[in-house]
């Protein structure tokens, strides 16, 4: 059920070409724990300055521990929750804003990103989906999962096998079956100097 590329401007491997995020996920079909420690290894081998790994990645698993799924879904705002409910794993993806010898990491958010999209690729490439998110509410969060200080929650992670966009309302299945676009590459990649600074 992947969705139609229709402004392609080069030939790319398909597992990053095909990843995007839906969010009609099937409420009754768990994420196999093979292929979720999958998921994690590729986050783990993701590149961090100095080797850090600043990454934390706080997972709930309805099949699992239901309590815990309930209480990040609880953190989602409203509208998120309407079609999260069905994603079968949640997960609160969370940057050190510190390196392990404790001075200043400023890549760390960063680097989390990367671990992230990590992640969602291999995700991708085993049947699963993946849809981020940043409506949540961030001190909620804190305070469920006992997130210390030194690190930032970045971002709700939903995971699981891809629905029917039918059981979305309107608006969301329109944007669920709605052709992908992204802006045209010389708008984001500039050889030499930062374009129209001539």
């Amino acid at each position: 059920m992947s969705k139609k590329r229709n402004n392609p401007q080069a030939t790319i491997e398909p597992f990053i070409a095909d990843r995007w995020s839906p969010r009609a996920f099937a409420a009754d079909r768990p994420v196999e724990g093979d292929k979720l420690i999958a998921c994690f290894e590729a986050a783990r081998w993701a590149p961090s300055c100095f080797g850090d790994e600043p990454w934390r990645f706080i997972v709930c698993d309805r099949v699992r521990d239901p309590a815990t799924w309930q209480q990040l879904l609880d953190c989602l705002t409203p509208r998120n929750r309407e079609w999260a409910c069905n994603a079968p794993v949640l997960m609160m993806v969370c940057a050190a804003t510190l390196f392990r010898n404790g001075k200043p990491n400023r890549w760390g958010q960063y680097d989390t990103g990367q671990a992230a999209v990590s992640l969602c690729l291999q995700a991708g490439v085993l049947g699963l989906a993946t849809h981020q998110m940043g409506g949540f509410d961030g001190d909620a969060v804190r305070k469920a999962f006992s997130i210390p200080d030194e690190f930032t929650p970045m971002a709700a992670l939903a995971l699981g096998y891809q629905a029917d966009p039918d059981i979305l309302d309107e608006g969301f299945r329109e944007t669920e079956t709605a052709e992908r676009r992204r802006q045209p590459m010389e708008e984001a990649f500039f050889f030499g100097r930062w374009a129209g600074s001539d």
